[in-house]
């Protein structure tokens, strides 16, 4: 009787140890794919600031979402693009991203993601001058927290960044 008592103890604790198992990499494999999805966000906005074109970015940003930038609110991420973000791109001749690094948590339908880089930003060339200006170089951060909407899309809901000048290493 005492072994058919340890039998049935073993079995249920090998069944429940096999489904905390399961339990515990189902969403391992679904948080992947959605980390993968978040940087994939992460990446279309930076391609787009590269290109100087906001284009079609509000889709990636959720509709009452908050952009702050150096200290400053500036507002939804549609008032920020036309207001601030799209006309200082008319200024610009390049933006480009260097030394990129992007991690991001997973946390059900919510995501935490930290980008750090380096950004060179080329001014155009205005009429009375003679040359171009210096490039801007800083050393930025970014967090930002998405949300996976009904669609099953990773959209920012708010974001914060700033930069300053690199250090130069002695």
């Amino acid at each position: 009787m005492k072994n058919l008592f340890a039998f049935a103890a073993l079995t249920a604790t090998l069944s429940l140890t096999a489904a905390t198992a399961r339990a515990q990499t189902a969403p391992a494999a679904s948080s992947a794919a959605d980390e993968t999805a978040v940087k994939a966000v992460l990446t279309k906005y930076q391609q787009a600031v590269q290109k100087l074109d906001t284009m079609g970015t509000a889709r990636l940003f959720t509709a009452n979402s908050q952009v702050f930038e150096s200290g400053g609110v500036e507002g939804t991420y549609r008032h920020y693009a036309e207001h601030h973000l799209a006309p200082e791109l008319k200024e610009f001749s390049a933006f480009t991203f260097s030394d990129y690094k992007a991690a991001v948590q997973v946390d059900g339908p919510y995501a935490f993601a930290t980008e750090t880089y380096t950004y060179t930003i080329n001014l155009k060339k205005g009429p009375q001058e003679k040359e171009a200006k210096a490039p801007i170089v800083r050393r930025g951060v970014a967090t930002s927290v998405l949300r996976k909407n009904a669609a099953g899309q990773w959209q920012i809901m708010s974001t914060h960044s700033s930069a300053r000048t690199p250090r130069v290493k002695k």
